[in-house]
């Protein structure tokens, strides 16, 4: 099953209207998503809890790793470098951390409050190598901007 996107988008703002709290935002956003797709193994948030260190947030799946420096993984570089991440093959991608053996690709969001601060990012790795395309980023990227942009 493919995430249907739209359908997608219209749950989520309804089941978030109202809501200002980033932690019962991201369990939220973390648990629709996760379930939408196939192809999305492990679905979470890393939050942003000090300069250059991500910490882990709401997620379903495996477990995840308790904590990320802003220079180390795929995480870390969408952290640092305020830019999506679409990684076909977790293997090529330099300094890769291996939270999860299983996973063969990745995509991380940056997420960015109204107020243009990063809250921190939103990471699907998937069990299948080069799972996502650029629509799945532009897609997630808009429910993100829909969710915790609007405050």
């Amino acid at each position: 099953m493919r995430a249907d996107y739209g359908t997608l988008a219209r749950t989520i703002a309804s089941l978030t209207e109202g809501e200002t709290d980033d932690v019962a935002l991201m369990a939220t956003v973390a648990c629709e998503v996760h379930h939408a797709d196939d192809r999305f193994d492990w679905t979470g948030f890393y939050r942003a809890v000090a300069p250059e260190l991500l910490k882990i947030g709401p997620y379903q799946g495996g477990h995840g790793c308790l904590q990320i420096p802003f220079s180390r993984g795929v995480c870390g570089a969408a952290a640092r470098t305020g830019e999506v991440q679409l990684v076909a093959d977790v293997e090529a991608f330099p300094g890769h951390i291996a939270c999860a053996s299983s996973t063969r690709s990745e995509l991380v969001l940056p997420v960015w409050s109204a107020a243009g601060a990063l809250i921190g990012v939103f990471d699907i790795d998937s069990d299948q190598p080069d799972a996502f395309a650029q629509e799945d980023a532009e897609q997630l990227a808009a429910i993100l901007r829909q969710v915790f942009g609007r405050r």
